[in-house]
């Protein structure tokens, strides 16, 4: 792991930090990345109402840009941290570097991983099982109020279980693609090789990977609820679709640019070769 910084966990404090400061850096440019990634997100439920194919299309096209356009968005993020502007045809900047193939191999952990977590909810709780409780879900939701005795019988602590398991899965899965977008987008490192970094840069500084995401839930909240302030005068003028149809927008506008600034400033720290002021205060380790 001698290629892998060790942070104190205050550093997790600083990644946060990091993408809220580059957003004030350039809030129109970041903030309209993260207004195209919405809309693009947007397109999605709506075309449900048209056409179940064609949702299904969208919703397949969209994973798959997902790892695209945040790789485009933690470009952005670097070239304001080097004094640039934010520009939309950076969202694609991994396309026109023949960097796509890379990008896209980091969706095979999140696949292995849903695939994984299907064979379990089979394995613990059984076909026959889930049918059941479909049903008694279903049922209960049509009454007004629910007779919890549909469920008498029913394995549900073995579905509990199997909840537990796939966040635990979920959490460690991500350890293996968080920091290999930025480390693929930013750096020639093959996906296989980024993978690996990021997955040994979070187990190293767990205490650090913490804080971060103990932090950015409480960011998240707050911003969600300052949205809904916001949308809800929309929702009074214009009505229920349009408080919806903002609230994502805007949600989107801001949480893309902070949560990718944070990817891209933890990049910076852990990996090698990033020079960050934490280190300037000798908290890093080699």
């Amino acid at each position: 792991m001698k290629d892998v910084r060790k942070v104190p966990a205050s550093a997790g404090a600083e990644w946060l930090l990091g993408g809220f400061r580059l957003l004030r850096q350039a809030p129109l440019g970041l903030a309209g990345l993260g207004l195209i990634y919405g809309l693009l997100a947007l397109l999605v439920p709506m075309s449900l109402q048209l056409d179940t194919t064609l949702f299904l299309v969208l919703e397949l096209v969209l994973v798959a840009l997902g790892p695209i356009l945040t790789a485009g968005m933690i470009y952005a993020a670097q070239r304001v941290d080097r004094g640039e502007r934010p520009l939309p045809a950076h969202l694609l900047q991994g396309l026109r570097e023949g960097k796509t193939g890379r990008l896209l191999a980091t969706l095979v952990p999140q696949l292995a991983a849903v695939l994984l977590c299907a064979l379990l909810l089979v394995a613990m709780v059984g076909g026959d099982s889930l049918g059941q409780m479909a049903q008694a879900f279903e049922a209960m939701q049509k009454q007004a109020q629910p007779d919890t005795s549909l469920l008498t019988g029913l394995p549900i602590g073995r579905l509990l279980l199997w909840m537990v398991l796939a966040v635990v899965i979920g959490v460690v899965t991500s350890f293996f693609t968080v920091l290999a977008v930025p480390e693929i987008m930013l750096s020639d490192s093959p996906a296989w090789d980024a993978m690996r970094r990021s997955f040994q840069a979070c187990m190293r500084n767990l205490l650090a990977l913490i804080v971060f995401v103990v932090l950015a839930i409480i960011a998240v909240l707050a911003i969600y609820l300052a949205v809904i302030v916001v949308a809800a005068v929309f929702r009074l003028v214009a009505g229920e679709l349009a408080m919806e149809v903002v609230a994502q927008l805007l949600a989107t506008a801001i949480l893309m640019p902070v949560l990718t600034g944070a990817m891209y400033t933890a990049w910076k720290q852990l990996f090698a070769g990033g020079a960050v002021s934490i280190a300037d205060r000798g908290g890093i380790e080699a």
